[in-house]
C-alpha cells in the first residue's frame, strides 16, 4: 500500500460515519472526483456510476451525497441500494458502467462506515488513481473545476433488477448437473448485504435453509453474528443436524464455514480444499495459489505437498486480486475468508465462495469436516488485534522492534512475528507463529504490551 495516501487504506476509505472522512462533504467531492476521472479514463461525456451499499443507517446519508457529487459533474447515477460488494462489482461491469461506487464498512461495527470503488471491469482501483482522485479531493487540484449548467446536469435512476441479475450470476457458477437438494443448511448474513441474496440462491438451488442474521435494522450489521461470530451459527448447525454452516460479513465479501460437527473451516482451510480439487482436476491454473502475509505457514506446506506453490501479498484482497490479474492466477484469498476465484470474479464473494464448496461436498458425497480433516495442519498462531490511539510506524517503534527481534531470534526458522497497522481500523495487529501455542501466545502479548506502551508515550 503507498503509504503516500491520506484518505485510502487498504480497503478504501473508511472510519466512523459523519467523522471525517467519512462525512457527506468528503462524499460529495469524491462523487465529483470519481466522475471527473471516469470521464476522463472511459470517455463518456456522461459517466454512469453505480452506488450500492450495505444495511448501516448511515448508508443512506453518504449514497445522497455521492450521487449528488457525480450528478453535479454531469454523471448519471444507477442506484442498486442494499447488495453484497461483489454484486456491485458485477452490475458495474455488466451494466457497462464506468465506475461502481459501494457504501459499506465490512466487518467493521455498525457506526463506521466506508467507500470503496470499482472501475468498469469491475475490478477495485490501483494506488495510482485512488492518489489522483485524492489530489482531487484534498487540494483541488488536477482538473478545471467547470460543472456543467442547465440540462447538462446529470441524474440518477434506481436498477430495480440489480439483486435478481447477481442471483442468476451466482447460480450460474453451480454446476448445472448438480443440485442442493438434500442438503440442510443455515445461513447466517450478518444483519448486513446479503440478506436477500444469499437465502435466495441456496434455496433456488434446492437446499433446505435456516436463515439468521436477515432482520437488519441498520445498527445490527456484524453485531454478535456473521463471519465475525460465527459460533452462533455453529450452534445452529449442531441443534438442526444442519450439514454445513454459512456464515458472511456485513458486505458479504469473505466467508467462514461450519462444518457439520460445529467446527470453523476458515479461509485458509477453503484455499487448501479448493486447490486439492482444482489440482486433481487440472483447473489451478499454475498449480498457484495467492494469499498475504496472514495466511498460516500450514498452508504453504499444504499446497507443496499437492505439487503446488504459494504465493504472499500485501494485506488486503486487491492485493491478491492485482497479483492473480498480473500472473493469470484462478485462486486467492485471505484467512479472513476474502475468497477470490477469478474465473467467476473480479473480487471476493463469500456466496460464490460456498457455492464452490458446496460443489465439491455433491460431487465428492462427503461431508465438509471429512474434506477439511488432514487438508492442512496448523502451525500454532497467535493473532492479537488491538486499537490504538495513535499510528508511529513500527520500524520507529525501538521498544517493540526489540520486543521483536527477540522474538524472532528465539523462534529462528521455526516461526514468524508480523506486526502492522489495520488499513480499516484504529487497530494494530500482532501475528506470531511457532511451535508451541503458550509459547507463542506469551511472545504475541510481549509485543502488544510493549507497543502499547511506547504508542502512549
Amino acid at each position: 500500500m503507498n503509504a503516500k495516501r491520506k484518505l485510502f487504506g487498504t480497503d478504501g476509505i473508511r472510519g466512523p460515519a459523519n467523522v471525517h472522512p467519512m462525512t457527506g462533504e468528503v462524499a460529495m467531492a469524491l462523487g465529483r472526483a470519481l466522475t471527473h476521472v471516469a470521464r476522463k479514463k472511459g470517455g463518456r461525456k456522461s459517466p454512469r456510476i453505480v452506488i450500492g451499499k450495505d444495511t448501516r443507517v448511515s448508508g443512506y446519508m453518504l449514497e445522497t451525497a455521492i450521487a449528488s457529487g457525480i450528478c453535479s459533474m454531469g454523471g448519471e447515477v444507477m442506484l442498486v441500494g442494499p447488495l453484497p460488494t461483489p454484486g456491485i462489482s458485477f452490475i458495474t461491469s455488466s451494466m457497462r458502467a464506468d465506475a461502481g461506487v459501494v457504501i459499506s464498512a465490512s466487518h467493521n461495527p455498525y457506526n463506521d462506515n466506508g467507500i470503496k470503488l470499482f472501475w468498469s471491469d469491475g475490478f477495485k482501483l490501483p494506488d495510482d488513481v485512488e492518489l489522483e482522485l485524492e489530489k482531487i479531493i484534498l487540494k483541488n487540484a488536477g482538473w478545471n473545476g467547470h460543472t456543467p449548467v442547465g440540462d447538462a446536469i446529470g441524474k440518477a435512476v434506481r436498477i430495480d433488477d440489480a439483486l435478481g441479475r447477481y442471483i442468476v450470476e451466482l447460480k450460474h457458477t453451480f454446476p448445472k448437473d448438480q443440485t442442493l437438494e438434500g442438503i440442510k443448511m443455515v445461513v447466517d448474513c450478518a444483519n448486513g448485504a446479503a440478506y436477500k441474496a444469499a437465502p435466495a440462491v441456496f434455496e433456488e438451488l434446492g437446499a433446505s435453509l435456516t436463515s439468521i442474521g436477515t432482520t437488519p435494522n441498520g445498527s445490527n450489521i456484524n453485531d454478535n453474528c456473521g463471519a465475525l461470530h460465527p459460533e452462533k451459527a455453529a450452534i445452529k448447525v449442531l441443534e438442526l443436524g444442519a450439514h454445513v454452516g454459512i456464515t458472511l460479513d456485513g458486505d458479504a465479501d469473505r466467508l467462514i464455514l461450519i462444518d457439520e460437527k460445529g467446527q470453523v473451516v476458515d479461509g485458509d482451510a477453503v484455499m487448501a480444499l479448493c486447490a486439492s480439487h482444482m489440482i486433481k482436476e487440472k483447473t489451478l491454473n499454475k498449480k498457484t495459489v495467492v494469499t498475504t502475509v496472514m495466511s498460516n505457514l500450514g498452508l504453504d506446506k499444504a499446497i507443496r505437498k499437492l505439487g503446488g506453490h504459494v504465493v504472499r501479498t500485501a494485506v488486503g484482497d486487491r492485493y491478491v486480486v492485482e497479483e492473480m490479474r498480473k500472473n493469470n492466477f484462478n485462486l486467492g484469498g485471505e484467512q479472513s475468508g476474502h475468497l477470490i476465484f477469478s474465473d467467476h470474479s473480479t473480487t471476493g464473494d463469500g456466496i460464490l465462495a460456498a457455492l464452490q464448496i458446496l460443489a465439491i461436498m455433491v460431487k465428492e458425497k462427503k461431508p465438509l469436516s471429512e474434506l477439511a480433516e488432514g487438508i492442512m495442519k496448523r502451525i500454532p498462531q497467535c493473532l492479537l488485534s488491538f486499537r490504538v490511539a495513535k499510528r508511529v510506524p513500527i520500524a520507529e517503534c525501538p521498544k517493540t522492534m526489540k520486543a521483536i527481534q527477540k522474538v524472532e531470534k528465539i523462534l529462528g526458522d521455526n516461526g514468524r512475528v508480523f506486526v502492522r497497522y489495520s488499513g480499516t481500523e484504529a487497530k494494530a495487529r500482532v501475528l506470531v507463529e511457532g511451535p508451541v501455542q503458550d509459547d507463542i501466545d506469551n511472545y504475541a502479548e510481549e509485543i502488544k504490551q510493549t507497543l502499547v506502551k511506547e504508542l502512549k508515550n
